[in-house]
């Protein structure tokens, strides 16, 4: 007897659930792990990630396409916020929240990718697959 195949709908949660997963395990590594103290504006990316795990995760199991209208609201923020923090860094040294926003605390090696610039891949990428299965899937 072979596997049942996964839906196409469980494949694009799984993969948003995922991105949103990593994307929360990085943001607690670089605080408990290496001991950065996150700034304002990371914190309110913060605030909007780590409940797309749950969100998603749960829509995952229970194959529910039409979580994209819950979700992309906290995307589409996200992405706002981690763009603004990315062009902060890269052209100001002050923020107008009163923290250390425009310090770089961290860079990747040999991608010169900052904490806040990972935080608009991972809010990218969420909107691109939210999207992607709201064009795919739920339009049908």
């Amino acid at each position: 007897m072979t596997p049942a195949r996964p839906s196409e709908t469980t494949l694009w949660l799984s993969a948003a659930t995922l991105v949103a997963t990593v994307a929360t395990a990085g943001s607690l590594w670089f605080s408990l792990g290496l001991g950065l103290t996150p700034c304002d504006l990371c914190w309110y990316q913060r605030i909007l990630m780590y409940p797309l795990v749950a969100v998603l995760g749960v829509a995952t199991l229970e194959r529910r396409p039409a979580v994209s209208r819950t979700a992309l609201p906290l995307v589409g923020l996200g992405v706002g916020l981690s763009a603004y923090h990315s062009y902060l860094q890269a052209t100001t040294t002050a923020c107008a929240l009163g923290g250390p926003c425009a310090a770089v605390q961290w860079q990747s090696p040999g991608l010169g990718l900052t904490i806040p610039n990972l935080s608009l891949v991972a809010f990218g990428l969420l909107a691109a697959l939210l999207v992607g299965m709201w064009l795919r899937v739920e339009r049908r």
